[in-house]
């Protein structure tokens, strides 16, 4: 399933984590879990943010993912299921079909 995952970092957290080199590494092994499509970084609310997407095949990645970024760096998490146009309009084909 296509997804997005979106953590946000505690400015103070995140620096540390930067400062002391565990940020790099846990960006280098988030990056080999998710293997992403695509991946942004910026702020939002004040955080350090990303939005990484990419195709969640085994749900229990999500662990693993979640607990990479709680430990390392005290962040806030969304897995949210996204859908690109094809997807929507096949689910909106198949949604109102007549049948």
């Amino acid at each position: 399933m296509r997804t997005l995952l979106k953590f946000q970092l505690d400015v103070e957290d995140a620096y540390k984590a930067m400062r002391d080199g565990s940020f790099s590494k846990i960006m280098e092994k988030l990056m080999h879990l998710t293997k992403p499509e695509a991946s942004y970084f910026g702020i939002e609310e004040g955080n350090r943010t990303g939005f990484i997407f990419f195709e969640l095949k085994d749900p229990s990645f999500i662990p693993q993912i979640g607990e990479l970024l709680f430990m390392g760096s005290n962040a806030k998490i969304s897995l949210i299921p996204i859908m690109n146009q094809e997807d929507l309009q096949n689910g909106l084909t198949n949604a109102f079909a007549k049948t």
